[in-house]
């Protein structure tokens, strides 16, 4: 079995706005310890930026792999060889499959700040999940990684 030469890693990073709101949520929380001194003051700007810091961070900390032979989205991990035909979709066609086109056994990992998407679908008849929704700023690329993927673990090419 031959792994793909180069794996796919994306993190879906919060965007750069999110700092700057960071930032702001400190700066409100020092102007409401104002009244009790420079100090508290202080301490809220300073407290209050981190807090949300790490909650924009936390996040934006997940990341989509294909390496190994499965396709690592969040917490789920799938092999390549369960998966089926990619699907890229731009940001209309993803508005699309997270609202009215949804299916309720659908995997989701959205992220409303990445207007693209990837659905693939779910081959292995013992799993109720008909397809992954991967919220990704190169569908393209994710796509080309997982025909790579399964290409390098299908039986046909071991022989």
């Amino acid at each position: 079995m031959q792994l793909p030469a180069q794996p796919y890693e994306e993190r879906l990073t919060a965007p750069r706005s999110w700092w700057l709101i960071s930032f702001l949520i400190g700066v409100s929380c020092a102007l409401i310890l104002f009244p009790f001194g420079t100090l508290p003051m202080l301490g809220g700007l300073v407290g209050g930026t981190a807090v949300a810091a790490v909650v924009a961070s936390s996040y934006g900390s997940l990341r989509i792999r294909v390496v190994g032979g499965s396709l690592i989205a969040g917490e789920a991990k799938v092999p390549v060889t369960a998966l089926g035909d990619a699907e890229v979709l731009d940001a209309e066609e993803a508005r699309a499959w997270r609202t009215y086109k949804a299916d309720t056994r659908a995997f989701l990992l959205l992220r409303a700040y990445i207007p693209t998407a990837l659905r693939v679908e779910v081959t292995d008849p013992q799993d109720p999940t008909p397809y992954l929704y991967l919220s990704t700023r190169e569908p393209e690329r994710l796509a080309e990684a997982l025909r790579a993927a399964r290409a390098a673990t299908s039986p046909e090419t071991a022989a």
